[in-house]
């Protein structure tokens, strides 16, 4: 009977995650579903420029640039710290450049592009795309923001033919400017891309001021496998987490604690933002929350000694065709659990005492976890745990959940393991951790 229910839940909680994946083209879709969802939960809405009155009990959220997010539910008693889980809603990714229409020998319109992160290219070839983001139009008020979603299958990179280029299997090394470019239009002038823009903003072209579009895979997030365990979808790294933390929260019941669910955007570029770790986004809102209930600095200071942050960004899996690229005793599995992850250079937060508080966690929401390093002989990825870090100093450890294809348009996931992190994201947001400074901890309840 539990094994049934537990096969439910993750079925269920696999559907939402889909559906959310498919409605969050980018880190702005992604923040707007999520303050949605949050809205419809009873979470009242806060703005940075506007003062805050904050009430034991309450639940908040605010945003900055539009793409990232934190909600937070507050204890009913005194608050004695903040139980934190970030993760972050960007992914590697074409950004359309501005004046981006290019005409070829006037019979093609291709539009101009540039990488966002690392990806891999091959995948974003010969497949349906389309565009979504923010445009910025100006109205008889001022400035607005509005996003956007080309809902339909509007550009393809075309590959080139092998007959063209007969070395292509023996490894290729793919140009940004010259084999990247989608192709929009046969026969149309240029101007027809800016005016489908301002068509899907609601505005005229003159209004248009700026934009900030990407484009992303039309393929929907779909189940497959044997009995459906693995997911594919694109910006499982790192919407995943993000939708997990969030479920979490809307699922604590915090106690002397405030439960904070932490959504950055520009991971993916080093986080040097305003809206990214390295930005104030997250020092900000921990003292705005102490201030606004009374406290001072002094208290702020004490909170983070008892407050904890675990840093959620998907880890790399034991690839089946790949095996030997993992490190020999520290090999992630999909469908076996949230992924520890640790770096002797401190790519990775995770110490002693931050594995063992979370793994302690884990254990008492029945969650199993594994562990994940970089083979010695090789360079890992960094996440936002570190860069947190220097805005806001506290026991912090770096997980994620193992996935395949990292930074592919299209990637692989286990079924089991969102519900996995989910639990344990209730578990963190419903704890207390006590913690004086001298290296010893309690967990409560």
């Amino acid at each position: 009977m539990g094994e049934t229910k537990e096969r439910t839940d993750a079925m269920d909680i696999n559907e939402k995650l889909m559906n959310f994946l498919d409605r969050s083209p980018n880190a702005f879709w992604a923040v707007h579903n999520m303050a949605e969802e949050l809205t419809d939960a009873g979470f009242t809405r806060l703005y940075e420029g506007a003062e805050w009155e904050l009430g034991a009990g309450g639940s908040y959220f605010v945003t900055r640039n539009d793409s990232a997010l934190i909600a937070f539910r507050l204890p009913k008693s005194r608050l004695r710290g903040f139980q934190m889980m970030a993760s972050h809603a960007d992914s590697p990714v074409f950004k359309i450049k501005t004046n981006a229409e290019i005409e070829i020998d006037k019979k093609y319109v291709k539009l101009n592009v540039e990488k966002y992160g690392g990806m891999l290219c091959a995948p974003w070839l010969d497949r349906p795309l389309s565009v979504a983001g923010r445009v910025v139009v100006e109205t008889e008020t001022g400035i607005e923001s509005r996003l956007i979603n080309i809902d339909r299958d509007l550009l393809l990179i075309p590959n080139l033919a092998i007959h063209m280029n007969r070395q292509v299997n023996d490894g290729y090394v793919y140009n940004a400017q010259t084999d990247m470019l989608p192709l929009f239009g046969s026969g149309v002038p240029k101007g027809e891309f800016l005016k489908l823009v301002a068509e899907a903003a609601n505005a005229a072209p003159e209004q248009v001021l700026d934009t900030d579009l990407f484009l992303y895979n039309r393929m929907r997030a779909s189940r497959f496998g044997l009995h459906g365990e693995f997911i594919g979808s694109g910006r499982l790294d790192d919407l995943q987490c993000a939708f997990a933390s969030l479920q979490g929260l809307l699922l604590s019941e915090p106690r002397e604690s405030a439960a904070v669910h932490i959504v950055l955007d520009n991971e993916e570029v080093g986080s040097g933002t305003k809206q990214g770790a390295a930005g104030s986004f997250l020092r900000d809102t921990l003292r705005r929350i102490q201030f606004s209930l009374g406290g001072g600095e002094e208290d702020y200071l004490r909170a983070l000694c008892s407050s904890f942050l675990a840093s959620a960004d998907n880890a790399h899996a034991v690839h089946p065709n790949h095996t030997d690229k993992s490190d020999p005793t520290n090999r992630p599995y999909l469908n076996e659990g949230i992924v520890i992850k640790y770096s002797a250079n401190q790519k990775y937060t995770t110490d002693a005492v931050s594995g063992a508080i979370f793994r302690s966690l884990c254990r008492r929401a029945g969650v199993p976890v594994q562990s994940f390093t970089n083979r010695s002989d090789m360079l890992g990825g960094s996440t936002l745990g570190n860069i947190s870090n220097t805005q806001v100093a506290l026991n912090t450890v770096d997980i994620g959940l193992p996935q395949l294809a990292m930074h592919s348009p299209y990637e692989t996931a286990g079924a089991k393991d969102t519900e996995y992190l989910v639990r344990a994201a209730k578990e963190l947001f419903s704890s207390d951790i006590e913690g004086r400074g001298d290296g010893s901890y309690r967990l409560r309840p």
